[in-house]
């Protein structure tokens, strides 16, 4: 009876750990859902509780590398002074890669509206690749690589 106590004690703690059985795919995606609604929000400390804490997070944007977490939102911090500032990311279009049971890339389309001033946003096209990877605390962006998108 004990054993049985104990196999059911352990089968309802794996079920109940955050993340224990989810596809890491389905963890990519919610992740960055969450990370594209707090940049609207202009949420920075959201946005920061969803970017891996460690200097090595990188974010790689046409060519240009941006170390650690802290220099990623204080970037992030100017573009957010902005008017207008809207990502719009095509997550129907997303394309997700299981690389283990804690770490997926999700590649994806992404339209920025910006404007600093009372003109028209300027509507921008990217490519996104995120690197997601499971942690303790949950799931977390390690990695951003954006470019513009090319031209059709």
């Amino acid at each position: 009876m004990k054993r049985i106590a104990a196999a059911l004690a352990l089968v309802a703690a794996i079920l109940t750990t955050p993340g224990a059985m989810a596809d890491p795919a389905d963890e990519a995606r919610a992740v960055y859902r969450q990370f594209a609604v707090a940049q609207n929000m202009h949420d920075l400390e959201k946005v920061a509780a969803l970017l891996l804490d460690s200097p090595e997070f990188l974010w790689v944007s046409d060519g240009k590398s941006i170390w650690g977490r802290e220099a990623v939102l204080k970037r992030m911090a100017l573009f957010q002074e902005a008017r207008v500032w809207r990502v719009a990311p095509e997550l129907d279009k997303a394309v997700a890669v299981t690389v283990s049971d804690n770490t997926a890339f999700l590649h994806l389309p992404l339209e920025l509206a910006i404007a600093f001033s009372a003109a028209e946003p300027d509507r921008l096209r990217f490519l996104v690749s995120v690197l997601c990877v499971g942690t303790p605390e949950g799931w977390r962006i390690a990695a951003l690589f954006t470019t513009t998108e090319n031209p059709k």
